[in-house]
């Protein structure tokens, strides 16, 4: 199928073909013609599956369908709200490509920088406005930002959103715009507390579903590396030294942690720099702007951070530390491997790391392979895979079953395993 047989208008079709896209990705497929018939939509998609263009494009034809209001003073028609800097400013880059050849405007709003430019923007006339939570609220509570006119609302990340503590914020903005109005809810996971918020807020969906968040992009080479913490930094630099490497986006648990990484790599000579929430936003656009040119070789960043960062063929992703979250690893390693192309992710274990691996196993369903034929291995006791993990468990609940039936201390240690019990 062609973006053509989506029935969307030629100023959308020739901003398409001037960013060199030519067929639509299953989600824009999907979602596309529901959002213009505008209906309500729940779309349940992970990372790198084109999932702005799905809301932009047919947001952009609605909106262009009305007549452009003369007064410079133009009402706020459409309004993403989004959980990080990075992703919004993200949004609004893709708003600008795809409606370059209409007369719409659109305007990002998000805080950690001063509100005075981003109010003179607004002030000008803005058709589409791209915000995260707290500035947004923020702007409406002086009266600088008027929300009465919203008639597409879309909430992307929801997820996020809830990990980042921002519900109330987004119920609070939910409650300053219009009832009667179209809404877009995106989330790559549905938790209990994301399915009851999307209930409560969308009017008869569609539901679109695409690639579920325990399954990981199959052109994504993987592995294990087992290693001491204390070696994570030595086995990085040892694995940056292969020159073929050409960029890497290297993944952190803590901005502590992420700077005092970039420090070891400088030591190293390899141009690395850090983003996460303690940066300025200055720095963290300017660190991302040089990661997409190709003048940073290495970005570290924390999970938060990372939202957002869309960079074209990056190829490589490094999970320093994994994360104790299972679907962040699917998001993490997403960063690579988009729109179809093959990429690597690698992800260093030590000992205290290994429960969270067995999640990232029992979620994505898949063997992981184990390198330990490097300069810094830590020998695991038995390969990390999905068949051990089952075993594993079923031994500890056995174990728990036998405790809660046995209130005697045992002289000598007990194996359980189902024909003794």
């Amino acid at each position: 199928m062609s973006f053509k047989e989506l029935n969307l208008i030629e100023p959308l079709l020739k901003a398409l073909s001037a960013e060199g896209y030519t067929h639509p990705t299953p989600i824009q497929e999907k979602a596309i013609p529901i959002v213009l018939q505008q209906k309500d939509l729940l779309g349940c998609a992970q990372t790198g599956t084109g999932k702005t263009a799905a809301f932009a494009l047919p947001m952009l034809q609605l909106l262009s369908a009305q007549p452009i209001q003369k007064s410079t003073r133009r009402d706020i028609r459409a309004l993403i709200l989004t959980p990080t800097r990075e992703l919004a400013i993200q949004i609004k880059e893709s708003f600008q490509s795809y409606g370059k050849f209409t007369a719409l405007r659109q305007a990002v709003i998000f805080g950690g920088v001063s509100q005075g430019k981003q109010v003179e923007e607004i002030n000008k006339g803005v058709d589409v406005l791209i915000a995260t939570p707290g500035r947004l609220l923020d702007l409406v509570s002086q009266r600088l930002v008027n929300l009465q006119h919203i008639q597409i609302f879309v909430l992307d990340e929801a997820d996020r959103m809830l990990d980042m503590g921002f519900v109330n914020d987004v119920k609070k903005i939910i409650s300053k715009i219009p009832v009667k109005r179209q809404t877009l809810f995106f989330s790559a996971t549905m938790p209990s507390e994301i399915s009851n918020l999307a209930n409560t807020i969308l009017s008869n969906p569609v539901r679109v579903e695409v690639s579920p968040v325990s399954s990981t992009v199959e052109k994504i080479t993987q592995a294990i590396y087992s290693v001491e913490k204390k070696n994570k930094p030595n086995l990085l630099i040892h694995l940056l030294q292969d020159k073929s490497i050409e960029n890497v986006l290297v993944f952190t648990k803590t901005k502590h942690g992420a700077d005092k990484l970039v420090k070891v790599l400088e030591r190293a000579s390899i141009n690395a720099e850090a983003i996460h929430g303690n940066k300025s936003q200055n720095a963290r656009q300017r660190a991302l702007t040089s990661f997409k040119a190709g003048t940073l070789r290495v970005l570290v960043a924390t999970d938060i951070a990372a939202r957002g960062i869309d960079v074209d063929e990056l190829k490589n992703v490094i999970n320093f530390d994994l994360p104790n979250v299972p679907e962040t690893y699917v998001h993490r390693i997403g960063r690579t491997g988009r729109a179809g192309a093959s990429g690597t992710a690698w992800s260093f274990c030590d000992e205290e790391d290994r429960p969270f691996l067995h999640d990232i196993l029992k979620l994505t369903q898949q063997d992981i392979p184990l390198v330990e034929d490097h300069p810094y291995p830590m020998f695991f006791n038995k390969l990390m895979d999905a068949s051990s993990v089952k075993r594993a468990k079923t031994k500890i609940n056995l174990a728990a079953a036998a405790k809660k039936r046995s209130f005697k201390p045992r002289e000598k240690p007990q194996s359980f395993h189902r024909k003794t019990l």
